[in-house]
């Protein structure tokens, strides 16, 4: 189910219980399980938004040389 653009899955405390890790583990940022105690809620969990970490994308861009003829383009923002 989805609520304001997040989604919104319920699940018993019998449930959570047997599966916390797993359900952690697949949890989305923004994902909400609502817990049910004899089908009322009790509790909430809510997957937090992951942290970048700084350099995470060294590696992954590679610049080829020889492509250089649309910097012509920015030459006056250039020093």
């Amino acid at each position: 189910m989805r609520i304001g653009g997040l989604t919104v899955t319920t699940a018993t405390i019998e449930e959570v219980q047997a599966s916390l890790p797993l359900l952690i583990s697949h949890l989305k940022p923004g994902e909400e399980v609502v817990i049910l105690e004899h089908d009322r809620p009790v509790a909430r969990l809510i997957g937090e938004p992951r942290q970048r970490k700084l350099g995470g994308g060294i590696g992954k861009l590679r610049i080829i040389e020889d492509d250089d003829s649309h910097l012509e383009d920015f030459k006056e923002y250039m020093p």
